[in-house]
């Protein structure tokens, strides 16, 4: 039986950090160069770790960040030629780059085509000028709106655009300008995220000196609902809590994530998984070019591995597959997460329908509630 992966490049590199971002990144472009070569060593010396799922072939690639935009044609060829040296890539689908919209060019975006991306994922958040700024986004609503325009105009015909809710003087009515701006926009894919805050980054900080006021939880659920209602009401799929396509538009990729598929992750604070074990990464810029590329790896118990099951697939709009369910871990394991789901299927938050367990979409805000009661501790 053939396996399908996927493949993560993390680029840990940013002109400058975002307020909200907890991503591990550094400020420090100049060492791109030495970085793609050690990123293609690691390749080389770590590609071995998929084998628990041979034989298999590369389903999807992606190029995450950190800022992935700021690496050059010549950067990429190098990556590609590394890949491909080490991977069947006769079932990949879809090699995504993430980008900042202020990266996009008309000559950078020219500069990708001969280079084997076939989606582009770009980071603009919102399309108000006062929050843009107060974030600190390199770019202005404007300048968004072109750079997905000239992507377009490139030929790109698979493009993902991020926005997010809850963030610092954002309304429900400033968020629903940003939503109709996206729909305005036609883009295959639409990814929207709450604002999350850790306590280290700038917005905590200047949250807890006062200089902004977090968003009340009831103005976050009509935040999501108008979001939900609008994207599908324009033909939008809603197939994972935070994910909208256009029909034929999944994200290849992060679907891969939620449907337990195996990922090769490389780069600092990467993260890996075959099945059978997790593997993350030091997030160290500075040990990882000197060639001490150390991570750290778990072997899943079988409690470990039911969690993932339910963590993922009741993000999905398909749900958990019961029969799957039992089929690995057993009818007693299945019949208490049935037990454990009742009373959520009594008052209209899930639903169980020909051997599915999905969480309903009106109570997609209330997931992380419902997922947590589902878990084996």
């Amino acid at each position: 039986m053939e396996n399908l992966a996927g493949l993560y490049l993390h680029i840990p590199f940013c002109r400058r950090k975002c307020a909200y971002c907890d991503f591990y990144s550094k400020a420090q472009p100049k060492l791109i160069k030495p970085y793609v070569d050690a990123l293609c060593w690691e390749m080389e010396t770590h590609k071995d770790y998929l084998d628990e799922c041979r034989p298999y072939r590369l389903r999807s690639i992606y190029f995450g960040g950190g800022t992935p935009s700021l690496l050059q044609a010549s950067d990429f060829q190098q990556i590609f030629q590394t890949i491909e040296k080490h991977f069947d890539l006769s079932r990949c689908e879809e090699i995504t780059l993430e980008a900042n919209p202020d990266d996009l060019s008309e000559a950078y975006l020219a500069s990708l085509r001969d280079l084997p991306f076939n989606r582009l994922s770009i980071g603009i958040q919102s399309f108000n000028d006062r929050e843009l700024a107060f974030i600190k986004r390199r770019h202005n609503a404007q300048e968004a709106i072109a750079a997905v325009k000239r992507a377009q105009d490139a030929g790109f015909r698979n493009i993902s655009i991020d926005l997010m809710a809850s963030l610092p003087f954002q309304t429900l009515e400033s968020f629903a300008d940003s939503v109709a701006q996206a729909i305005a926009l036609k883009p295959q894919h639409i990814s929207a995220y709450l604002l999350g805050l850790e306590p280290e980054v700038p917005l905590s900080k200047s949250l807890a000196a006062g200089l902004w006021k977090e968003c009340d939880e009831e103005t976050s659920i009509a935040m999501y609902d108008m979001l939900c209602q609008r994207l599908t009401a324009a033909g939008y799929e809603h197939y994972e809590i935070s994910n909208f396509a256009l029909p034929g538009h999944r994200s290849r990729h992060n679907s891969a994530y939620w449907s337990g598929l195996p990922y090769l992750g490389l780069g600092p604070s990467a993260h890996s998984y075959n099945g059978r074990t997790r593997r993350w990464n030091a997030a160290d810029l500075k040990a990882y070019l000197a060639g001490e590329q150390d991570y750290e790896e778990e072997i899943l118990s079988l409690n470990d591995r039911f969690n993932d099951l339910i963590l993922t697939r009741l993000r999905t709009c398909e749900g958990l597959d019961l029969i799957q369910l039992e089929e690995v871990f057993g009818k007693t394991r299945k019949d208490n997460c049935l037990k454990n789901a009742k009373p959520f299927i009594e008052n209209g938050q899930m639903q169980q329908k020909d051997d599915w367990l999905r969480i309903l979409p009106s109570a997609y805000a209330l997931s992380d509630n419902i997922i947590r009661e589902l878990l084996e501790v």
